[in-house]
């Protein structure tokens, strides 16, 4: 039977070309074999350089492994409609099978970080993913076949954020359910709900923010900044850990910012409130948080890691700032792509090599240390301990 052909994928280079007649094969597990059509005969070296391979990692999303009538092993397509029986991973030889991890930086962009990977088989749920990096997070990972759910305070943003991604890829597995971090009753309704689905969750992505907001109070009583950014992640953490635990390993990224450098944990008083020094001291909280999270929770499979999304990136969490917006506005040819900001929160949650690591602070897909406080495992226990004192007071 006649090979089946894939239109550029049986380009080579002098070395691994293959002499007439020959043809490269892999089985299920991957070894690349070469089957002599003259002689009919298979073999496992390279007919020219005596070498063996074996193709590394998933296959890439949309791919499929099939048997064809004569019991060949071959490779659909299903997006393009196509079948070919060269694998479409990179083969390897032998000696460099193990794949070393890629190195990303500030202009890697999150679909960089996702390429080839087929994500059908995880369940995420992303705060605040109907706008800005968190809506880029989603899309990226929804792309990839992820299962998406966006926990969002306005549904007709989220479904707006839903269909513009299913417009991109018709199959795509996303949808949005109200959650409104402001209110710690509607938080615990989110997650009633969630588990009512009985769903694993393998990620949960606490991304919602707000930022230069004036001084108001949620309904609970609390400042509204510091309940958005931190409290309401930390009880929607604590009414779902049950579903991380059954479905590890599973990963929490908490999307924190490289301002939490510029304050500490004390309370200012009303008359001393200043919008970005709230939202800097919600931010240190995150990491805090985080690395607790991490400790009380890794011993379950689940880890943590915080992150920073990159400076210089407009967001609609600035809107509630003329300042702000104007100097984003005024620079925003120096703006970074949202893309790139969603890089290193897709990194955390998905990267092979942080695998049961947790407990550390990202920025521009590297590892870096936060500020001495933000290190500091007794500030973090005493967070942890007012954040339950806090939710045990409005539960009452």
């Amino acid at each position: 039977m006649a090979a089946l052909k894939y239109a550029g994928m049986d380009d080579t280079d002098s070395e691994d070309e293959l002499p007439p007649g020959w043809e490269e094969r892999s089985t299920k597990d991957g070894w690349v074999y070469y089957a002599n059509h003259e002689e009919m005969k298979t073999q496992w070296e390279h007919p020219k350089t005596g070498k063996k391979k074996r193709c590394a990692g998933d296959l890439p999303y949309g791919w499929e492994q099939e048997i064809d009538e004569e019991g060949q092993i071959i490779y659909v397509d299903h997006i393009n409609k196509r079948s070919t029986y060269f694998d479409p991973r990179q083969a390897f030889t032998v000696e460099d099978v193990v794949i070393k991890p890629k190195r990303y930086d500030g202009n890697t962009a999150a679909l960089d970080i996702l390429q080839g990977r087929d994500l059908s088989d995880k369940v995420v749920l992303i705060t605040g993913g109907n706008s800005g990096i968190g809506f880029e997070t989603a899309r990226s990972l929804a792309l990839h076949g992820a299962h998406v759910i966006m926990a969002c305070r306005n549904l007709s943003r989220a479904n707006k954020a839903v269909g513009a991604i299913q417009q991109e890829w018709h199959k795509a597995r996303v949808e949005a359910m109200m959650c409104d971090l402001a209110s710690l009753r509607s938080v615990r309704e989110f997650a009633d709900s969630f588990k009512s689905r009985n769903l694993p969750l393998h990620i949960l992505v606490c991304n919602a923010a707000v930022c230069t907001q004036p001084w108001s109070l949620t309904e609970d009583g609390l400042e509204s900044t510091f309940q958005i950014c931190h409290l309401g992640h930390f009880l929607l953490v604590q009414c779902l850990q049950d579903v991380l635990r059954r479905s590890a390993p599973a990963r929490v990224v908490v999307v924190s910012s490289e301002s939490h450098r510029f304050t500490d944990l004390r309370d200012s008083a009303k008359q001393h409130y200043w919008s970005m020094l709230a939202y800097n001291r919600a931010k240190l909280c995150n990491i805090l948080f985080s690395n607790e999270l991490h400790r009380r929770l890794s011993p379950y499979g689940v880890t943590s890691n915080a992150v920073h999304p990159g400076n210089m990136m407009y967001t609609s969490i600035h809107r509630s700032w003329w300042l702000m917006t104007f100097l984003f506005t005024l620079f925003s040819v120096f703006l970074r792509p949202q893309q790139q900001g969603a890089a290193t929160t897709v990194y955390c949650a998905l990267a092979p090599e942080l695998e049961g690591l947790g407990g550390m602070y990202f920025n521009n897909c590297f590892r870096c240390l936060p500020s001495a406080q933000a290190q500091d495992q007794s500030s973090a226990a005493s967070l942890w301990q007012l954040s339950e004192q806090l939710l045990t007071e409005r539960s009452a």
